[in-house]
């Protein structure tokens, strides 16, 4: 207790308060086992969450495996079910190796970190995901944010830089506005100053590419030896945890030097099961790539969004938080789910709905989400 008597934690009663005030206090939500409403908020892209091939994939990992990994990869935690997935994964992308990580937050740091330390430099978009500014922190090296998408701007800073070792850390496809990176500049610039490149492919795997098969891969950089990919098994692939894919050394490296899986219980199998069974449904179905796409672009004509969606996000900027939120609100009580970004997520007076195309959309689905949008929507003018 503190001599007035209050807790040491009373402090976040005012924390609260101011945030209630600026229309950003969050809470969790239950979401039911079978959803009534349509759902456009989760970023299960390709519909593969409840397909019963994938469901099947984690029950018969769960029956031979169990539970759980029993421990961290080093020493329990490893299986033929992790290893047949990596090696699944790196074919499907193009890469020469893969190493599953428990989650696609705990991959982007223990890639950044293994990749940077003291004595590097590290330039990061300043529109990367929170996992990545995270591991930027943690990286002990030089951290210089760039502003988005600035080409230019990083390779300002490369060729300025005294440090014998840069990594150049970018999202192919930025989860707030589904907008793209230049992968093929930035690349041209890494090899001009031998710096790496580090792409976060979570919104971009399963949408962009050849069958889903990432941005990476679309713009031909693939297998590159000085390109790293990570990624997430949680979105396009409807499981859960994450994967750091390139070249080999890279893989090695890692699982010497990265703490997030050193020190991390392993993935549990079920969801490796589950992840793989994904992998190879889009391997067999392509076409749903396509699929996500083109149904982002009719919801972005439904919202009346003058850019067209390269993504499954499109993205409805409203500016004021305690607008979005009363916005998807309405959407909720009229039978559709969308996310609602506020700040920190996105900059002060950007709050948005964030919508998520799914390539599994029916056409009466598609019906409900321009009868509802279009309601709700209208009575606001942006």
């Amino acid at each position: 207790m503190t001599r007035a008597g209050l807790s040491p934690l009373a402090w976040l009663d005012a924390v609260e308060q101011q945030r209630r005030q600026a229309g950003l206090r969050r809470s969790l939500r239950v979401r039911p086992a079978v959803g009534t409403e349509l759902d456009l908020a989760s970023n299960d892209y390709l519909g593969l969450s409840q397909h019963p091939a994938v469901v099947d994939g984690g029950v018969a990992a769960l029956r031979t495996w169990g539970a759980g990994s029993t421990g961290s990869r080093l020493v329990t935690g490893n299986t033929e079910l992790h290893e047949e997935f990596e090696t699944a994964m790196a074919d499907f992308v193009g890469a020469e190796a893969g190493l599953v990580f428990s989650s696609g937050y705990t991959a982007n740091i223990g890639a950044v970190v293994a990749l940077s330390g003291p004595g590097a430099l590290v330039v990061s978009d300043a529109l990367s995901h929170a996992s990545l500014v995270d591991a930027c922190r943690l990286s002990r090296a030089r951290v210089v944010v760039a502003p988005h998408n600035d080409v230019d701007a990083v390779e300002a800073v490369l060729a300025a830089r005294g440090e014998e070792r840069a990594l150049v850390i970018t999202e192919s496809v930025f989860s707030t506005d589904g907008a793209l990176a230049p992968l093929r500049r930035l690349h041209e610039v890494c090899r001009r100053h031998r710096a790496v490149l580090l792409v976060d492919e979570a919104h971009g795997l399963g949408v962009r590419g050849v069958g889903g098969r990432g941005l990476i891969h679309e713009a031909g950089l693939a297998g590159a030896p000085d390109v790293v990919m990570t990624t997430t098994m949680s979105k396009s692939l409807g499981s859960q945890g994450g994967l750091v894919l390139g070249p080999a050394a890279v893989r090695d490296h890692l699982i010497d030097s990265a703490r997030t899986m050193i020190f991390d219980t392993g993935l549990a199998p079920a969801a490796v099961g589950a992840a793989l069974a994904a992998l190879r449904v889009l391997a067999d179905e392509p076409a749903r790539a396509a699929a996500v796409i083109e149904r982002a672009r009719r919801l972005a004509e439904i919202c009346d969004v003058p850019e067209t969606p390269e993504s499954a996000v499109v993205s409805v900027i409203l500016g004021d938080p305690e607008v979005a939120v009363a916005t998807a609100t309405a959407c909720l009580e009229a039978g559709v789910r969308v996310g609602c970004f506020r700040p920190p997520t996105v900059p002060a007076g950007t709050s948005r709905l964030r919508l998520a195309a799914r390539a599994s959309l029916t056409e009466d689905e598609m019906d409900t989400a321009r009868e509802v949008l279009t309601a709700v929507l209208s009575g606001w003018s942006r």
